[in-house]
């Protein structure tokens, strides 16, 4: 491995280096997430989680989309959950840890399905 070669395996492995940014890559691990369920799954403010997302961006370990007041994120390299699941495994971890879904995310995803009022008249029948 050469010197050039060796920075960029480096450069990964710094991203990779912090418990926060690992649970977020397991938690995308299943397709992508506002950061607003992020948050609430960590239970870190927004502005902690958003600085680990913007670290794992600048690795190109994940890309973001914005849907109105919402930013989406989702894994770009799969191949990081590879990496994941190897280093659960040489610690003694077969399967990854549920993660309880959160009700307190604000965003319209988490919003309950609204219900919908059948009105009965003659021209619509029960």
């Amino acid at each position: 491995m050469n010197n050039a070669s060796a920075e960029r395996h480096a450069h990964l492995f710094k991203a990779l280096m912090h418990p926060v940014r690992l649970q977020i890559l397991d938690l995308l691990r299943n397709g992508e997430q506002c950061v607003c369920h992020l948050e609430a799954q960590l239970g870190q403010r927004q502005a902690y989680v958003s600085q680990q997302l913007a670290i794992l961006r600048r690795a190109g370990l994940v890309a973001d989309r914005r849907d109105g007041p919402n930013s989406f994120y989702r894994i770009t390299r799969p191949e990081v959950l590879t990496i994941l699941d190897t280093a659960r495994a040489m610690v003694g971890e077969v399967t990854a840890s549920p993660v309880a879904s959160s009700d307190t995310c604000p965003c319209s995803r988490s919003a309950p399905a609204p219900t919908v009022t059948m009105l009965c008249s003659e021209e619509v029948p029960c």
